[in-house]
């Protein structure tokens, strides 16, 4: 049997990282209340006593920045009054916005509807799919997220005492012949008090977070086991290392177990594709899965500034796929209208849920509308239709 090792990590909501994404995507989801066109790229800077907020912001209602700031910090668990807040925004270069408002094809007479709105940016975005777990996600992203998040709630709920907001998971999984065997490795790091004794961290962890979390998957005897490999975790979050947003885009995804082009998603209105057509790309990709004409499937778009229509469409199944994978391209494009104006009202972009997505992964609730499969009648039909047209 082949074996192979793949492995995925994760953060807590207080990672300095995932703090900055968090800060930012709330930003994004308090413009969007105010004004659904909002346009908005904000990214953020947290170091020890200072969160920068800067970027571009178009929004016709007045958003307090520096109030949205210090209210997730409380809720992630830092003290707001211990930052200084620093707010550099501006407007979207008008440049942008007539290449975004007035698109190509709208400037060469295509008058329908979808014309009306151009890609924010040039770019390569993916999706993915995998068979491999209910959430169609790779068992070593769903543990590792799984694993984050548990912490966090025992950390807010009381159930683990002396833990503070940073913290991080990762966990190896060992395949053979391509499907999961056994848990190899759990990483766990958490921020401490520093009257708390790691002995007494590892026996939280394990009984309130480990054996909760791996119920469906067990670990054994001979899975190794990591609980604050360093040591000490005392001094952690922005004072001891600096956070930025975009800077954990495989804990945003699949962990590196699938590509990611363009850029970052937090921070980010929807008519940037690097996060409309990332979610597009997911949603489609699981349809194929979902359908069963794949295990495992992988969607490239790309476009260019200033054009609607994308500049490619490519879909791969790894050798997985029971029909070719130019019949699923071609279903594809007869199913799914790829312009942004089409992406942001199918998936309902213009709705503030964004910051309920900068933890724990873009893809983990089956309450996104980028994960329902709604359009797996239209897909099955269309590619009916191709592999006739192939035979």
């Amino acid at each position: 049997m082949e074996t192979k090792f793949l492995t995925a990590e994760s953060v807590c909501a207080g990672h300095p990282d995932k703090l900055c994404d968090l800060i930012a995507d709330s930003v994004l989801d308090a413009c969007l209340r105010k004004d659904r066109a909002s346009r908005v790229a904000c990214e953020v800077m947290a170091t020890k006593g200072k969160i920068i907020v800067a970027g571009e912001i178009t929004c016709s209602g007045k958003v307090d920045i520096k109030r949205i700031v210090r209210y997730t910090l409380q809720e992630v668990g830092y003290d707001p009054k211990k930052f200084r807040i620093m707010v550099l925004v501006h407007k979207q270069s008008q440049d942008i916005a007539d290449g975004v408002d007035n698109p190509l094809e709208s400037r060469n007479g295509d008058n329908s509807w979808y014309s009306t709105l151009g890609a924010g940016d040039q770019g390569t975005m993916y999706g993915y799919a995998t068979d491999e777990t209910r959430d169609m996600l790779p068992l070593p992203v769903v543990l590792a997220n799984k694993i984050t998040k548990r912490i966090d709630e025992t950390r807010n709920d009381g159930l683990i005492k002396g833990i503070k907001p940073d913290g991080k998971a990762q966990v190896t999984i060992e395949y053979q012949d391509g499907k999961p065997a056994r848990v190899k490795t759990i990483i766990v790091s958490v921020q401490h008090d520093a009257s708390k004794s790691l002995d007494e961290l590892a026996k939280d962890i394990y009984s309130h977070v480990l054996w909760k979390c791996f119920e469906d998957f067990p670990f054994d005897d001979e899975t190794e086991i990591l609980i604050n490999p360093s040591g000490r975790f005392v001094e952690g979050g922005p004072a001891a290392d600096t956070g930025l947003t975009g800077r954990k885009l495989m804990v945003d995804t699949y962990g590196g177990l699938a590509a990611h082009g363009g850029g970052a998603f937090c921070g980010k209105d929807p008519t940037k594709v690097d996060r409309s057509a990332a979610y597009m790309g997911r949603n489609i990709a699981k349809h194929i899965v979902w359908c069963g004409f794949a295990k495992r499937c992988q969607i490239n778009i790309a476009y260019a500034i200033g054009k609607a229509d994308p500049v490619s469409v490519e879909v791969e199944t790894f050798g997985t796929g029971n029909v070719p994978d130019e019949a699923l391209r071609k279903a594809v494009l007869d199913v799914w209208c790829l312009r942004p104006a089409a992406i942001i009202e199918l998936l309902n972009l213009r709705f503030p849920r964004y910051s309920e997505t900068a933890v724990y992964g873009h893809f983990s609730s089956c309450l996104y509308p980028w994960e329902n499969v709604g359009k797996y009648t239209e897909l099955k039909e269309a590619v009916k239709k191709h592999e006739q047209d192939n035979q």
